[in-house]
């Protein structure tokens, strides 16, 4: 790994730097649900909305109350109202800042690669006039920026990934859940979701939580992986370093090595067996890899380019 700080820390220049690979891209849509991909779109919904936009044949489990009655009386058929709602497009970005974040032997740590990716992400989301946001926690954060538009809105997710990796607590853990219990009350209708997470901070509690988000908007999760976990070292004594505290791991037992692998699927397979579940996109990303190419099942190059799935 590196041993400037760029590595271990997240840079705002950097995150800054970052504008120009969103140049002539945006965040493509998952072909999962119609539904969600309206956007900005004037949606068709039952129930109250800005303006009325048609009627239509009644039909089983529509509300009473929006029955046009000028409609059924003139042709003899039961008629509902349709409404039409402005679902504004935006992106919330939640960001992981858990003690096993704070890790990477490729290039730079994963909370670093994921404050990269998020500021990427910001960039293409405000170049298309989205509203952009942003979520941190984990490590005793608690952090929350309100969905907005333009150079000003990314710049103040930007800020807040900076300022949140700083006063990250290395020893506070904070489970997924507490965090997606936050992320509905900031998602409005139409808004995407983009998780950076490793996995690890997935808690049984997620299962009854993340159906219900995905219900109603896209959900993207970028897996923030490092080498070391997914293959044990080679045979040796490795010394640890966490804060003051100094372990020595023996990978000459096979059942050290083993146990290592298995312990770090473990947590990651709970979340990504979720996410298959539910239909959530999954871009895997290592410290090292190229932003660009990596988010690229993300990406579209323009608003009307063909959705990358």
């Amino acid at each position: 790994m590196r041993s400037n700080s760029s590595a271990t820390q997240v840079a705002l220049d950097e995150l800054i730097a970052l504008a120009a690979l969103a140049h002539g891209t945006s965040l493509a849509r998952s072909r999962r649900s119609t539904a969600l991909r309206s956007g900005g779109n004037a949606s068709r919904w039952r129930g109250r909305g800005v303006d009325f936009r048609e009627s239509r044949i009644y039909q089983p489990g529509d509300e009473i109350r929006h029955m046009d009655w000028r409609v059924t009386a003139r042709s003899g058929k039961p008629h509902t109202k349709l409404f039409e709602e402005e679902r504004e497009q935006g992106l919330l970005l939640a960001m992981d800042l858990n003690p096993g974040m704070r890790f990477g032997t490729r290039v730079r740590f994963k909370s670093v690669q994921a404050a990269r990716a998020a500021a990427l992400l910001a960039w293409m989301a405000t170049a298309a006039g989205d509203r952009v946001g942003a979520l941190g926690f984990g490590g005793g954060v608690n952090g929350e920026v309100k969905p907005a538009g333009g150079r000003r809105g990314a710049l103040h997710v930007l800020r807040a990934l900076r300022d949140w990796d700083a006063a990250a607590d290395g020893s506070i853990q904070a489970p997924l859940s507490r965090a997606l219990a936050r992320v509905r009350r900031l998602l409005l209708p139409g808004m995407r979701l983009v998780l950076l997470s490793d996995g690890f901070s997935t808690d049984a509690d997620v299962a009854q939580l993340l159906p219900q988000i995905a219900g109603r908007h896209e959900i993207s999760l970028v897996l923030l992986r490092d080498a070391l976990e997914l293959a044990a070292p080679p045979p040796g004594r490795y010394a640890l370093h966490l804060g003051a505290t100094r372990r020595i791991l023996d990978f000459s037992d096979a059942g050290v090595r083993g146990a290592w692998t298995e312990r770090f699927a473990a947590s990651r397979e709970r979340l990504l067996g979720l996410c298959a579940k539910l239909g959530i996109r999954v871009i895997e990303l290592d410290g090292d890899a190229d932003l660009r190419r990596a988010l690229a099942p993300l990406l579209a190059r323009n608003r009307h380019s063909k959705v990358v799935t």
